[in-house]
């Protein structure tokens, strides 16, 4: 059934975009019929707006993985600078949940743990919807802020990481078999706000994988045997994404694996002093509205990205429409 929807809408999408154009190339020939300009203009806006639609679709079109249609886990974690990387990881949290919001994705917080002034020091969500692990893959890695820290009584310029961490639901047609021997699973009670249940029960489940060192917690539930339940799933996820990068790097020759959380390794760069400008490392896309990019406007990197690593360079170039 998600296979058929996802055809469906790509079927619907394409003739939409299709009866979109001829409409404009009609309203175009005859606003020159009758010297009409504001007619002309208003066509031509309209065909520059659907240009856009049409690059998403086509990037959309590459997104043919195992696990791409698939919903995502997306994990952020601060790295070392404290408050004002747990700050920094806070406001990655709110933009990919902004992003996944502007795309009408389900995001659902499985673990928060707050930093001790502000911030976060990590978080878990689930992000579901068709495509949300294709489009979120290449998120993957260290991103780097520089910014004048509200924290500083100085006003001084901060360079603040933060990682993110991006792997796909694992769904009834993958079979992932772990066994028991090969896991530690702790409980602990859960952090943050809740009833009297929450915060005076064993409720938060943490499950390591040993011969891998892999370890995912939730304490999302009430229930610590949903919670178990929960972090099961993301293990499994997680052997899962292991597994597919293991087959890219084959595939590709190249290594792929998490890296420090600082210099040297970031993919995305943030800056907001002393200048404004969005940087992508590996693609070279940049963005002078960073407020834009934080709010959840991350399509073009996404798209960039996604071109580069499916397509082994810059991708190939979209039709231009006008």
């Amino acid at each position: 059934m998600r296979e058929r929807q996802g055809l469906d809408d790509g079927i619907r999408g394409v003739k939409g975009m299709t009866q979109a154009l001829e409409d404009s190339i009609g309203l175009i020939e005859l606003g020159e019929e009758e010297g009409d300009a504001a007619i002309v203009a208003e066509a031509e806006a309209a065909i520059r707006s659907l240009s856009g639609e049409v690059k998403a679709r086509q990037v959309e079109t590459l997104l043919s993985g195992e696990a791409d249609s698939n919903d995502t886990y997306l994990e952020i974690h601060a790295g070392a600078g404290g408050t004002e990387s747990q700050d920094w990881a806070n406001m990655l949290l709110r933009m990919y949940t902004r992003w996944a919001e502007r795309r009408r994705f389900k995001v659902e917080v499985l673990e928060v743990h707050d930093g001790e002034e502000a911030g976060i020091k990590s978080a878990t969500v689930l992000i579901k919807g068709h495509n949300a692990y294709g489009w979120l893959k290449t998120e993957s890695g260290v991103h780097r802020l520089v910014r004048i820290s509200p924290y500083d009584s100085n006003a001084r310029r901060h360079t603040s990481f933060s990682s993110v961490w991006v792997y796909p639901v694992v769904d009834d047609s993958i079979e992932i078999v772990i066994p028991e021997s090969e896991v530690r699973i702790d409980t602990y009670r859960s952090s943050g706000a809740g009833g009297q249940h929450v915060n005076t029960t064993d409720s938060a489940v943490r499950i390591t994988h040993i011969p891998t060192g892999i370890a995912v917690a939730c304490q999302a539930e009430r229930s610590q045997h949903k919670n178990r339940a929960k972090a099961w799933e993301m293990l499994r996820s997680r052997l899962y994404e292991e597994e597919l990068k293991k087959r890219e790097a084959e595939a590709n020759a190249t290594e792929a694996a998490k890296t420090e959380i600082g210099w040297g390794h970031q993919i995305r760069s943030y800056v907001l002093q002393p200048y404004q400008l969005v940087k992508d490392l590996r693609t070279g896309t940049e963005s002078t509205n960073p407020s834009g990019v934080l709010d959840g406007d991350l399509d073009e990197f996404m798209e960039a990205s996604l071109s580069q690593r499916i397509e082994g360079g810059a991708g190939q170039p979209v039709a231009d429409l006008d």
